[in-house]
């Protein structure tokens, strides 16, 4: 008996398609001289699909406000980075000083992260694919 070195595959991938959608599937597939399952798994393997943020018109006043908000926050991140370096030169009369502004850019880098995964919350990320 002969023995093949293909993989034992056990999982089932299953899905419905249109007259339409299955007409193309099978040209291609036929184009392509392979199995069914063969194009399927090559199609899993070889394509990206990358997810897309779609949001409503309604929304983008608020975005861009967010937007403009985050920026300021990065902004205001950056001196105080700048700040915490000059105090950490001059050693330690400026130690308490520093562990305030190190506090302080940990409470911005916080309050970013929660102004935008509220901002999700509020506009209602929907995903869509793109092939």
């Amino acid at each position: 008996m002969k023995k093949y070195n293909t993989p034992h595959r056990r999982r089932v991938i299953k899905t419905r398609l249109t007259e339409e959608e299955y007409a193309e599937f099978s040209e291609r597939v036929t184009l392509c001289k392979m199995s069914q399952a063969e194009f399927i798994r090559q199609a899993l393997i070889k394509s990206s699909i990358r997810p897309v943020i779609t949001v409503s018109p309604v929304n983008d006043e608020l975005l861009s406000a967010v937007g403009k908000l985050t920026a300021e926050y990065g902004k205001i991140g950056s001196n105080l980075n700048q700040i915490a370096r000059c105090l950490n030169e001059y050693g330690a009369p400026y130690n308490a000083l520093s562990h305030e502004v190190r506090a302080a850019i940990s409470g911005i880098a916080a309050l970013k992260f929660e102004v935008l995964q509220k901002v999700g919350e509020a506009v209602g990320n929907i995903q869509t694919y793109q092939l």
